[in-house]
């Protein structure tokens, strides 16, 4: 299968993107882990583009997603956009992804960079950012306490389920992640997190049992301080008011 991915990879390149200087291939299915619907990531860099751009296409049955870049606004990509969420999609991509048609001194040296990146981490939370994390996850688990209805605690329960992953890793200062990535992250992290994480949401989506998911998330919060509501206050910028 991967010779085959690379040999795709290798048409999208002639077909599409001949003057690009190096193509990365990467996602799912180059860790074996894609399903009947994966797309192929690709991060396409060229020497010098007026702007990065992301397009989607049909490649040979391939559904095929391309971020589009040259060096430098993958590096503003990396540093400005991902790094600052503590979600390092692009990075990751480029560390693990193969190189087509080969590698070359460029892909190595934008690999290095986004394996510095990787291993700097992302932006330590501040006791700030921890206190609103508390905050909003407080308010979160108030709303399963007692829902008015089954669909608004779905609702709940799916705000819940990225914002209690977000916390666990960036209050220990990893990288976070999103979605339907979360299950993979939190495995390579702690797996017994992973499983008591996976548990504690089966029961909300599936039972409506909230009992596993508000003690997951008590336990979590404690050496951070706990739940938070009672006097915590959020000041906006002196300048965000438009005058008459």
């Amino acid at each position: 299968m991967r010779d085959e991915l690379i040999a795709i990879a290798t048409k999208i390149q002639q077909a599409h993107y001949p003057n690009s200087d190096v193509i990365f291939l990467a996602g799912s299915v180059i860790r074996g882990e894609g399903t009947a619907t994966s797309d192929l990531d690709l991060i396409v860099v060229f020497q010098q583009l007026p702007a990065a751009y992301r397009e989607s296409f049909q490649f040979e049955g391939w559904p095929v997603e391309a971020f589009v870049h040259d060096p430098e606004t993958l590096r503003y990509f990396f540093f400005e956009a991902d790094r600052p969420t503590g979600i390092p999609s692009l990075p990751a991509m480029v560390s693990e992804g193969i190189e087509i048609p080969q590698p070359s001194q460029l892909s190595r040296e934008l690999k290095q960079l986004a394996d510095d990146v990787l291993t700097a981490g992302p932006p330590v939370w501040d006791k700030d950012a921890i206190d609103r994390s508390r905050y909003t996850l407080t308010g979160l688990i108030d709303d399963i306490r007692a829902p008015r209805s089954r669909a608004e605690l779905m609702a709940s329960g799916i705000q819940l389920y990225d914002a209690v992953a977000d916390h666990y890793l960036r209050s220990r200062n990893l990288w976070s992640a999103k979605g339907k990535t979360i299950p993979r992250r939190l495995q390579q992290v702690t797996p017994q997190f992973a499983a008591q994480f996976e548990e504690s949401f089966s029961a909300l989506f599936i039972h409506g049992d909230t009992d596993k998911l508000i003690g997951l998330v008590e336990n979590m919060l404690k050496p951070c301080g706990g739940w938070l509501f009672e006097g915590y206050k959020l000041v906006a910028p002196g300048h965000w008011r438009i005058e008459k």
